[in-house]
């Protein structure tokens, strides 16, 4: 389906309907001044424009407009309509660029190398739960995901483009590198981070019996890792492609990033999606990722 779809707004007004006509007829005259100007670009006659307009002041009991000598400006309420018809407005225009959303580690990556691709995208950068709540509500073209759980979980047609583990963190004076068995995090105090692959680390200690404590859950990687550089005796599992660490637990934190396309109208994401799995693997694995397709990254 190629059919170019641009979404037009209504607004209610204590019970009223009124259609994005009179709305995008006012934002032209506030910039214009002359209704027989605006109703000539419109492609309407002046009669209809003037009974669109004098039609919704009668139901919302306030004039729109004011004349001033030979020109026609908004009223101040009108203003503030027309202002929130644009909000409104701009939250459904699609946009040229492709959106993305998701973990701070993956989202990270894509905007560090947004000026090397022959794409043009936004990124904003949470955690993977909350993104999908924007992927729900239709408004990110990609979804993102440090962890891939969030697509298993909703069975997600997902491509991943690297993989990632995580490493163990904390003050230099507490000599996290010194660990070298599972069994000596037992009784260890970490940070945990929301919506991150470390439940593959809280796994595999649950698994091995190790008793740890949770001190205290974050929003995000770099706010847990403030917290053990500033602290005594607390830890945390951040990622290995932006953090250094113990590996104790590379192998059973290794996970993949991925990436999920949400809008398949806008032929750009796939294709975004399709260099990044190729081309894009140069890329991965300078970031310190671990390309899905090494070969892709030989000269």
């Amino acid at each position: 389906m190629n059919n170019k779809i641009k979404p037009k707004i209504e607004i209610e007004i204590n019970g009223e309907i009124y259609n994005y006509k009179l709305f995008e007829s006012l934002k032209l005259l506030d910039s214009m001044n002359s209704q027989r100007a605006v109703a000539k670009k419109l492609g309407i006659a002046h009669s209809v424009l003037n009974r669109r307009i004098k039609n919704a002041e009668n139901k919302l009991n306030f004039d729109l407009v004011k004349v001033i000598g030979s020109k026609t400006y908004l009223t101040k309420e009108c203003e503030n309509l027309v202002e929130i018809y644009q909000k409104y407005n701009l939250r459904v225009k699609e946009s040229d660029k492709i959106i993305i959303a998701g973990g701070h580690i993956v989202t990270n990556f894509l905007d560090s190398i947004s000026e090397e691709i022959p794409f043009e995208i936004e990124v904003y950068g949470s955690n993977d739960n909350r993104a999908y709540e924007l992927a729900k509500k239709g408004l990110i073209d990609i979804l993102a995901l440090d962890d891939p759980k969030l697509a298993f979980t909703n069975y997600f047609d997902f491509t991943a483009i690297g993989y990632d583990h995580l490493v163990i963190v904390s003050n230099d004076s507490n000599s996290c590198m010194d660990l070298k068995d599972i069994k000596e995090l037992n009784g260890l105090n970490f940070i945990s981070v929301d919506g991150t692959a470390q439940r593959l680390a809280w796994n595999t200690m649950n698994e091995k019996n190790i008793d740890y404590n949770i001190e205290k859950e974050v929003k995000s990687e770099i706010g847990a890792f403030k917290i053990v550089k500033n602290s005594e005796n607390t830890y945390t599992f951040l990622n290995a492609s932006y953090f250094k660490g113990n590996e104790l637990l590379k192998e059973e934190t290794k996970h993949v990033i991925s990436l999920i396309p949400i809008n398949n109208e806008k032929k750009e994401v796939n294709d975004l999606i399709e260099y990044i799995s190729n081309e894009g693997q140069k890329l991965i694995s300078r970031e310190g990722f671990l390309p899905v397709k090494p070969w892709k990254t030989k000269n």
